[in-house]
């Protein structure tokens, strides 16, 4: 498929002519050879990749020019890109067809930061069909998909992000979405926390005017119950990250077809025989895990809390300390959501040619910190991948710097993402809707009844035919009928 790819992408390059002629179409395809490691082949005309989108003055087709993206001139290919995964979200867009004619968001102005792909274009633009209206900001300097960013600023989504932005630029990205003459956010859909953090710190009275926050990442769930465990949270919040129907299949199904994808396109390594230690046996660890199991690779699991560890045991892993096996693995994994779980000790006594990476959110478990010193070389191999050599000649394989391996070097599957998606639109519907009251100043989970909804609503892609209970057996059971079928902390 990858010789297809490039065949495809060829017949892109001589489609639309680049405007400087030979030279720069034949650096283009370069490009494209080298992106196709990353999120979504690239279509950007490289001669102008030297400009900062900051300096850019860009509008749409309409004039606006709310927007802060790479190049708009990427829309039409981005717009494709959005098609083609509405194609496996069935579920927003039924969501979009029921709730048309009532527009449950209608006068919501959510302010949004999370990966920008083609995926989640679908959920802004079904918050959009419900009335809402949206500024957006990537939760990650490397995930967003250029050409599904332009699409959005050219169909009027005030979207402020780029592939490839600095630390300052991913700021100044969340700054825009929230300080708007005349624009006054009043939900929050945050992935990691940082735009909420941003809110909080920045425009504290912006903060309390805020009906309800959505957050989706294992962080950003943690930072929110700081605050409210320090009595600092002014507004409710919903944590989806914990709702059964993102637990499960957001960090484990999905993680599991991820890891080796993200592994594949980086490094082409072969798993058999290798030996892997996994650091955290969570939804995310355990997916890993049994994806590398599959493949025949030997599989050792670190871990800090002694369920999952026996869990871990009771799947046939090894559960080590990394200090017990670092200087025999071929691969290293991260995904405990914690900071300094590799450390520059557990770097340096790492064998050659050892493959690092990180499937948390964000890019605190390996300390690549220390790895910046004068000794140790730095090469850039291919894009996302760096080989970091010591003195003597060894090199470790670090790949997308630290960050969150499958959605920096590859993508993530659609279906998946429609089920984390339709959670967020759900609760952003539920905490905006709320009667006065009915949801305090804390950090709730869906109810129930709205999980056993998203996962419903999937069910018809599978042409799947869910048996119904009798009212004997309901009342047997001590059910509802139409549910919710399970306790609310399952």
């Amino acid at each position: 498929s990858q010789q297809i790819q490039f065949a495809d992408d060829m017949q892109e390059f001589t489609k639309f002519p680049t405007k400087t002629g030979r030279r720069s179409l034949s650096r283009s395809i370069s490009q494209s050879s080298t992106d196709s490691y990353s999120s979504a082949a690239s279509y950007t005309d490289s001669s102008d990749d030297e400009v900062s989108p900051r300096e850019k003055q860009q509008t749409n087709s309409k004039g606006s020019s709310n927007f802060c993206v790479k190049n708009i001139k990427q829309a039409e290919f981005g717009r494709r890109e959005i098609e083609i995964a509405e194609q496996d979200m069935s579920a927003l867009i039924s969501l979009r067809k029921r709730a048309q004619g009532e527009k449950p968001l209608a006068g919501a102005k959510i302010v949004g930061c999370t990966h920008i792909t083609a995926q989640t274009a679908v959920l802004i633009e079904t918050l959009c069909a419900l009335g809402a209206q949206c500024r957006w900001a990537a939760c990650n300097i490397y995930s967003t998909q250029n050409e599904v960013a332009a699409a959005l600023a050219e169909a009027g989504v005030a979207v402020f992000a780029w592939k490839g932005e600095s630390e300052d630029d991913f700021w100044w990205c969340i700054d825009r979405c929230v300080n708007v003459d005349g624009w006054q956010p009043n939900m929050i859909l945050d992935d990691g926390g940082d735009l909420t953090h941003w809110v909080y710190k920045k425009y504290p009275s912006v903060f309390k005017k805020i009906r309800g926050i959505v957050e989706e990442s294992v962080t950003g769930v943690h930072r929110l119950y700081q605050l409210s465990k320090a009595g600092k949270l002014c507004v409710p919040a919903m944590n989806v990250n914990d709702s059964v129907t993102k637990q499960k299949f957001d960090n484990l199904y999905c993680c599991r077809e991820s890891i080796l994808d993200g592994l594949k396109r980086t490094t082409d390594v072969m798993f058999g025989g290798k030996q892997v230690v996994v650091c955290g046996y969570g939804e995310v660890g355990k997916g890993c895990c049994a994806a590398l199991k599959a493949l025949g690779a030997i599989v050792y699991v670190t871990e800090i809390d002694p369920i999952c560890a026996l869990q871990a045991c009771m799947d046939g892993f090894r559960v080590v300390k990394l200090s017990e096996v670092i200087r025999q693995v071929d691969v290293v994994i991260t995904c405990t959501g914690n900071k300094n779980v590799v450390t520059r000790e557990h770097l340096d006594r790492m064998k050659n040619s050892c493959i690092v990476c990180n499937m948390g959110h964000s890019n605190t478990e390996i300390d690549v910190t220390s790895l910046r010193t004068p000794e140790l070389t730095w090469e850039r191999v291919r894009s996302q991948v760096d080989h970091v050599i010591w003195p003597d000649g060894k090199r470790v394989v670090l790949l997308a710097e630290g960050r969150l391996l499958n959605l920096s070097c590859s993508t993530v599957p659609t279906f998946v993402l429609s089920i984390t998606a339709t959670t967020q639109a759900l609760a952003l519907i539920e905490l905006y809707n709320a009667p006065e009251g009915r949801y305090k100043q804390d950090v709730y989970l869906l109810p129930k009844k709205m999980d056993e909804y998203v996962a419903s609503l999937h069910l018809p892609s599978f042409d799947a035919h869910l048996t119904e209970l009798t009212d004997d057996q309901a009342k047997y059971l001590g059910l509802n009928k139409n549910g919710p079928f399970k306790p609310n902390y399952y």
